[in-house]
Formats: C-alpha cells, sequence, structure tokens
C-alpha cells in the first residue's frame, strides 16, 4: 500500500476520527490498526463492542468532532452505510459519501470535496475497504468549477 497518504506538508490531513456501530465494529477495528501502522493520528470514537448500539449517536459524535476540527476528516462504519450517511449529512460542512468502490472515492473528493468517508461493512470486505480508504485519502478536491457547488451545499 502506498505511503503517499501520511500526514505531510502535501497532505494536511491531522488526524482521522472513526466510528461505527455494532454491525461496522469488525470493519472499523481492522482500519484503525491499518491507519495507526501507517502513523496518522486516529481517534476511535466507539462504539467499542457487538453489543446493539444507535448509530446516529456515533454520525454525530464524528460530524461535531471534523466541523470543530478544520484539519481533520472522519470515517464512518455502519451495515449498509446508508444510516450513518444520512445522519452525518444532517450536520451543516459536512460531506459524507458512501463509497462502495475506489472510484467513486475518487469523485467524492474532486468533485465534491467530502470529508467524512462511510463505507458499508456488510458489503464491503476489510481488503476493499483499505483500497477506498488509500485511494479518498489520496485524492484531493479539484476546486475550480466544483466550488461553487460544494459552496451551495451548506446553504441549507
Amino acid at each position: 500500500m502506498s505511503e503517499a497518504w501520511q500526514s505531510s506538508p502535501m497532505n494536511p490531513i491531522k488526524k482521522l476520527y472513526i466510528a461505527s456501530d455494532h454491525a461496522g465494529f469488525d470493519l472499523k477495528s481492522a482500519l484503525v490498526k491499518y491507519i495507526e501502522s501507517k502513523d496518522l493520528k486516529i481517534e476511535d470514537c466507539g462504539c467499542f463492542s457487538k453489543d446493539s448500539v444507535d448509530y446516529p449517536d456515533y454520525a454525530q459524535t464524528v460530524a461535531k468532532k471534523v466541523i470543530e476540527d478544520k484539519e481533520a476528516e472522519g470515517i464512518l462504519i455502519c451495515g449498509s452505510g446508508i444510516g450513518m450517511d444520512i445522519a452525518a449529512n444532517r450536520f451543516k460542512g459536512i460531506r459524507a459519501a458512501l463509497i462502495y468502490e475506489p472510484e467513486l472515492a475518487v469523485l467524492s473528493r474532486t468533485h465534491n470535496n467530502s470529508n467524512v468517508l462511510v463505507l458499508a461493512a456488510r458489503f464491503t470486505s476489510e481488503e476493499k475497504a483499505k483500497k477506498i480508504l488509500d485511494t479518498w485519502l489520496t485524492t484531493k478536491f479539484e476546486g475550480g468549477r466544483h466550488q461553487g457547488r460544494v459552496d451551495k451545499m451548506d446553504l441549507v
């Protein structure tokens, strides 16, 4: 895997916040270890077991942290990814993207400047999740014609 996404002057990500519900617990745990192996700062915001929890609580925690910490980004994981995606996108300034292919990770960053990656644990293998994460973290927003569109997302 590429080392290019480690925090550096070329990649200003200072920290990642990650959370899951019970269905995403195993994938989250694997990704936390993977991210830590790359020496990127990560804060695990829960959940911490496979006991049933309410996904909106964890989506809200990560969304608030990403809003407060402008140099941070988030990762959310639940069974389908849909609940986390909807819950996170309720917050002004959050552009959460449910991604199930690396090519979509590229588009979510280059065109939409996504700042929260959402994964579907029941439909995404650990290896594919790592590829998606690597792609998402190394892809930059294009700006230009896309900036105005991104700005419009926060008008409501």
